[in-house]
Order: C-alpha cells, then structure tokens, then sequence
C-alpha cells in the first residue's frame, strides 16, 4: 500500500488584499517553498528553497 502524501497548505500574505488580483500563494514542502498565483492553483508552480526565498523578498524589498 503507498504513504499518501498530505496536502500542502497554501497560504496568501496577511498583506495582500481580499480585492487583490496579483497574489501569490506560499506552501511549505519541506526543504523547498513552493510559489503560485492565487488565482491559478492548479497551474504552474515554482519550487525554490528557503534561502533563496529570502535572498528574492529581500531584492524585492529595494
């Protein structure tokens, strides 16, 4: 019989809008963070490690 593999929890920012059109969804998988548009979950999706998230809302900040 094979281990089911649990869903990820997909999470939008606190500091996007109910309104917002332009949201990305943030799961934690483990040793990646997976990265989608909110408004196509079933579409494609970034896997990127945790680092590189960082070192990315980092640029994205300046």
């Amino acid at each position: 019989m094979e281990a089911m593999t649990p869903r990820p929890a997909w999470r939008k920012s606190s500091h996007s809008s109910s309104q917002g059109d332009e949201c990305v969804e943030l799961a934690d998988l483990g040793k990646v963070v997976g990265v989608r548009d909110s408004k196509d979950p079933d579409g494609p999706k970034l896997f990127i490690t945790p680092g590189t998230l960082r070192v990315l809302l980092a640029d994205l900040k300046h």
